[in-house]
């Protein structure tokens, strides 16, 4: 059959074809039409209520919908009634509600950095009070990361089970009640105790808040944004070095014969008010809808996506065009419907059977690979990033005794150290001295300070270079600055290379941190993160403890065994896969 050439004729067969490629949710009503036959080169079509429509070339234009009719950036109406979690968290806009997010969740993981680095700043002042040596300043370093190995796991279960949102407004305002108690103890045991149950605290505060902020996030953003929120961990670093600097060469505080509470003290409790406040602005935000989801409380999902729609539009909860959302495949609707017949023993039971499945599945594949390379990865990390960065004010410390007995006399951190052990105040014979320059504090602020050029890249770049680039990156540089430590061999160039060390170290430690949190489903992701992190501690507690050991006894050894662990760990993060722009699994 001869085609019309006629123009007319054309441009109504070509309706008809674009008619035929619509996608079927966009033909509604008596404008659905279904193909019934072809016989002589025609089209026959019958409406949706059963009536003969007419041929192909007499169609009314007005019943086709055009789907490229919308303006850029437009939503058509009845385009998104149904939704998963992607394109529903997208479909919320980003504005207001996400950085109110960003602010509280980041000040979490400023005063977790605070509570966990105050200690390094802390050991200097109190080796008097609390009778320190090298050897159990290492251990009082480690405690809080034994707390926090154990508190990782229970927290980071229960917040896969009851949510994260709960659990993260307990664990702060916990965490803030041990640092106050710590502050008035007058002993070591006592201090030891109340910083493991810190720890124990400190342990569920990042696995948790992690996952918590990742699943507000749309992929589009949600490396730059977690990249943001590491950046909060330099803002704690930086809080803690001033505060510190401010308040412990001050010598201020209240002595008496029974009771002493000390310049050092009153750092430690002014530590604990961020806990406090974001206690009270974690009330204010709801709990994850990609948590909710998995879970089958698609109402609740939907309330949330509602409330921060209007948020970040001012546009009214109705006007979000998403009326259905789909569930999370990982819910199960027959767990659900049993769940809700039992009663609160049999669902803390269930719970507990709950945690332990979780457990199960990280260790079984396809998860067994993510979780053995993610738990190695943050161990090696580790080691160096906390078995470093804790003893820098200690070696300042260090370095300052050695130029004030040795004017003008350039020597290496080894030879500074063997000074110390000998002849200077970690000598048998040496009368307990507690007095501290100020410059050991301004030298560590100055360290903690070079990171914040690094975040800045890494919020810019993690989405463009991706996680893995900064990792292999951040690892392989850190490496060489550790191995650069034992060259140095006065107080400016040990500065140089710290201050390089603590930047690129802090940039690889936000890749890290985004890597992980995506490699996990979201019904595994607190636990899975829980898991790594415990690997973490126990590597800043082995890191700690190793230094402290050899540091004194066998000096050059610590620097390069942090170097090959920093480097070689590294290079595990090839072995992962780019999660860099992807969907939360």
């Amino acid at each position: 059959m001869r085609v019309s050439k006629h123009p007319a004729h054309r441009f109504l067969i070509d309706t008809v074809q674009l008619y035929r490629n619509i996608p079927s949710e966009h033909k509604k009503g008596d404008s659905e039409v279904r193909l019934e036959s072809r016989c002589d080169g025609n089209v026959n079509h019958k409406g949706s209520n059963g009536r003969q429509c007419r041929p192909s070339t007499e169609i009314e234009l007005g019943d086709v919908k055009n789907p490229k009719s919308a303006l850029p950036g437009e939503v058509e109406k009845g385009n998104f009634e149904k939704a998963d979690f992607e394109k529903a968290i997208e479909l919320t806009g980003y504005g207001r509600f996400h950085y109110f997010l960003l602010m509280v969740c980041g000040f979490v993981s400023t005063s977790e950095e605070m509570d966990v680095i105050s200690m390094s700043f802390i050991l200097p002042s109190a080796q008097c009070d609390l009778h320190l040596s090298t050897h159990t300043k290492g251990w009082l370093n480690s405690i809080i990361f034994i707390g926090m190995m154990v508190g990782a796991y229970a927290w980071g279960s229960v917040a896969d089970s009851l949510g994260r949102k709960k659990v993260l407004i307990v664990i702060s305002f916990m965490n803030a009640v041990c640092i106050v108690a710590s502050s008035f103890t007058q002993s070591y045991e006592l201090f030891m105790l109340f910083r493991f149950l810190n720890g124990a605290a400190l342990g569920g505060s990042g696995p948790v808040i992690w996952s918590y902020f990742a699943e507000f996030q749309p992929k589009q953003k949600r490396g730059s944004m977690l990249s943001f929120m590491a950046a909060f961990w330099t803002l704690g670093n930086l809080f803690v070095a001033s505060l510190a600097w401010l308040i412990i060469p001050s010598g201020i505080g209240y002595h008496s014969p029974t009771f002493l509470f000390n310049s050092w003290r009153i750092f430690l409790l002014l530590c604990s008010v961020p806990s406090f406040l974001v206690a009270g602005l974690l009330c204010f935000l709801p709990e994850s809808p990609k948590f909710l989801l998995t879970q089958g409380h698609s109402d609740q999902a939907m309330e949330i996506f509602q409330h921060i729609y209007a948020t970040n539009t001012g546009n009214r909860p109705e006007d979000y065009p998403v009326k259905e959302l789909i569930m999370d495949e990982s819910f199960d609707p027959v767990k659900r419907e049993l769940s809700l017949k039992q009663s609160t023993t049999e669902r803390w039971k269930s719970m507990l059977s709950d945690i332990v499945a979780n457990s199960q599945q990280l260790f079984m594949p396809p998860i067994l690979r993510f979780t053995i390379i993610s738990i190695t990865i943050n161990f090696t990390f580790h080691i160096g990033y906390y078995g470093l960065m804790m003893w820098f004010p200690e070696l300042f410390h260090r370095f300052d005794e050695f130029s004030t007995a040795h004017p003008g006399l350039e020597a290496s951190v080894c030879d500074v150290t063997r000074f110390v052990v000998t002849n200077g105040t970690h000598s048998a014979h040496s009368a307990c001295d507690d007095s501290i320059q100020g410059s050991v504090f301004m030298e560590s602020l100055i360290t903690v300070a070079s990171a914040v050029p690094s975040n800045i890249i890494a919020v810019l770049g993690m989405d463009h270079l991706g996680r893995k680039f900064f990792l292999v990156f951040s690892t392989f540089t850190s490496g060489l600055c550790a191995v650069g430590m034992f060259f140095v061999y006065n107080k400016r160039n040990n500065l140089i290379v710290n201050a390089v060390f603590s930047s690129v170290i802090s940039c690889g430690n936000a890749a890290l941190d985004c890597l992980i949190t995506e490699i996990f489903p979201t019904h595994l992701r607190a636990t899975g993160v829980a898991v790594s992190m415990v690997a973490a501690r126990l590597g800043g507690i082995i890191g700690n403890i190793v230094i402290a050991t050899l540091l004194d006894v066998y000096c050059p050894a610590p620097t390069f065994i942090v170097a090959a662990l920093l480097i070689g760990g590294g290079l595990l993060c090839l072995f992962l896969p780019n999660t860099t722009r992807e969907p939360l699994s």
